[in-house]
């Protein structure tokens, strides 16, 4: 994984208060962290920092598409995400990142990494099932689709004339009396 050094904010500069930052996210990022499952991405995240004389607070609000493979028919497709993240920076002793929404850096640090909270955050976006839409509403035309339509179980229709063994009925009969 290398450094982004456009997802290092520095904060020391700024007045206390709210600022805001823009940032568009493409497959690279992903590449970086070696996450190979996007074949494409274009997302737009806003940073909203509110700086304090003790602490950060950070708003991540992400939007945009992933093109992804569907689960179902291994067909590619566009998937849109949205995610939101809040995270709170405080000054301690040593770094410390064991929380997920609280982060601990030293005293003498003047800038916070974001970039691994903001690969979490959207690779966690994405749905666990991918689905391609035309799955849901029938106008995807595929041959896996045709392939699992055809090997779909069919309803197996109860024939009730057949005689039945006379012995089960006695052990049927069984369960219904208690």
């Amino acid at each position: 994984m290398k450094k982004h050094r456009e997802f290092v904010i520095p904060f020391s500069g700024l007045k206390q208060g709210k600022h805001k930052f823009n940032f568009k996210i493409d497959n690279t990022f992903f590449e970086s962290f070696e996450y190979n499952e996007f074949n494409n991405a274009t997302v737009d995240l806003e940073v909203l920092l509110n700086k304090s004389s003790t602490m950060l607070e950070l708003e991540m609000t992400a939007s945009g598409t992933v093109n992804v493979y569907c689960d179902v028919t291994s067909e590619a497709y566009d998937q849109p995400i949205q995610a939101d993240l809040e995270l709170v920076v405080k000054f301690g002793e040593e770094f410390n990142d064991d929380n997920d929404e609280i982060l601990i850096l030293p005293h003498g640090d003047f800038q916070v990494d974001i970039s691994q909270y903001v690969y979490e955050m959207l690779v966690l976006a994405v749905p666990l099932k991918k689905v391609h839409p035309g799955v849901s509403d029938g106008t995807l035309k595929s041959d896996a689709l045709d392939k699992l339509e055809e090997l779909h179980p069919k309803e197996v229709k109860e024939n009730k004339s057949e005689e039945t063994d006379p012995r089960w009925d006695t052990l049927k009969k069984l369960l219904t009396d208690k």
